[in-house]
Formats: structure tokens, sequence, C-alpha cells
């Protein structure tokens, strides 16, 4: 009897070890096939953020064409007015430097490769719709003196010395063009100099 029971308890065994090791290859097949979808979902959900990311705006890329036109409606816009109030778009911009007196010469450019590669942009710089053209006379009319009619020099305005290059360009060509209007200096002249032949004969 004892080795009939011997045999029985073998067999028994024998079938138990291979049900577990079925129930372990089901459970990791289960488990495999559920995580199979969740990690979808996650490189869904990664793309998707993404594509989001992409898609946002980027604030400080300035490889986009602002028409002049729309800096012109811009300017008359209630966000320029909530931006700016009734100042200048210099006037509450402040230059950051090292030490207690700022340097004679401001920064080159603010804009490199097509995007803003400093912590304080100039304050043309920093609004991509202020656009510096010669037909948009409103926004170059506040960096003309009203008393000289001279520009306003970058030491006060703040201005990056390409956009004080373009403002400089740009003032001149609506001079040019009768858009912007100065006062030409009177000149005297001494006629004897010219005509003193006339002069003496009329004397004589």
């Amino acid at each position: 009897m004892l080795p009939i029971a011997r045999g029985i308890y073998s067999g028994l065994a024998s079938i138990s070890r291979c049900n577990r090791g079925l129930i372990h290859t089901a459970s990791l097949l289960r488990c495999k096939a559920e995580t199979t979808p969740e990690q979808s979902t996650e490189g869904n959900d990664d793309g998707d953020e993404k594509q989001s990311s992409s898609s946002a705006p980027d604030p400080k890329d300035r490889t986009k064409v602002i028409p002049v036109e729309t800096s012109m409606r811009y300017l008359n816009s209630a966000a320029y007015k909530q931006t700016y109030g009734e100042e200048f778009v210099w006037t509450q911009y402040r230059r950051n430097h090292k030490g207690m007196f700022a340097p004679r010469k401001t920064r080159k450019t603010c804009v490199r490769q097509g995007r803003i590669s400093t912590g304080n942009p100039c304050p043309i710089c920093r609004d991509e719709f202020l656009v510096l053209d010669y037909r948009n006379t409103e926004l170059l009319q506040q960096f003309i003196s009203p008393h000289s009619g001279d520009v306003l020099s970058y030491s006060k305005t703040g201005l990056c010395q390409k956009s004080h290059l373009r403002l400089m360009v740009a003032v001149q060509q609506a001079r040019d063009s009768g858009f912007l209007t100065y006062d030409v200096p009177f000149r005297e002249y001494d006629y004897s100099e010219y005509y003193s032949g006339q002069t003496e004969k009329q004397k004589a």
C-alpha cells in the first residue's frame, strides 16, 4: 500500500506543479495585455503633450513678419492702451547693467538667429507688434524730440544699436517721403560777398 500511495502522491504533486506553471504563465500574459494599452495611451498622451507644446506660440520667436498695417492698428487698440497707457513705449523701460553707472552704449542687438537672446530686450524688440517703418509715423514720433526735432539718443530710449539704426533709417525715409514734417534752419547770407560789383554800382 505504501508504494501505491507514494505514486499517487507524486502524480498529484506533478499535476499541481504543472497547474502552477500554467497559472503563472497566464498571469504573465494577462499583465502584459494590461500594460500594453496603458503604455499606448501614455504614448498618445505624451504625443499630444508634445503637439500641444509645439503648437503653443513661442514668446521669444521673432521669425514671424508682422505687417505695418497690423502695427498701426495695434497702436490704436485697447491692448496697447492697457500695456503702455498714455506714455511712450520707452518711458517705463529700465536697462539692466552691472554696477552703478550704465555703459555708454547699449547692446548690439536683442535678437540672434530669430530669437530673443537676452532677458531684458529693448522697447522695440520686446514687443513684436512695434514695427519700425516710415509709414508708422505714430510710433516714430515717440522717438523724436518735440523741441529740436532730432531723434532721441539710445542712452535715453534704451534701444539696442540695431533697432536705433533702423529707427534712424525709418525717420529719414519718412521725412523724405513727406510723412514727417521738420523745420529747416534759417540761414543768413552776406550777399555782398556774391554781388560785390552790383552793390558798388548802386552806391555810385
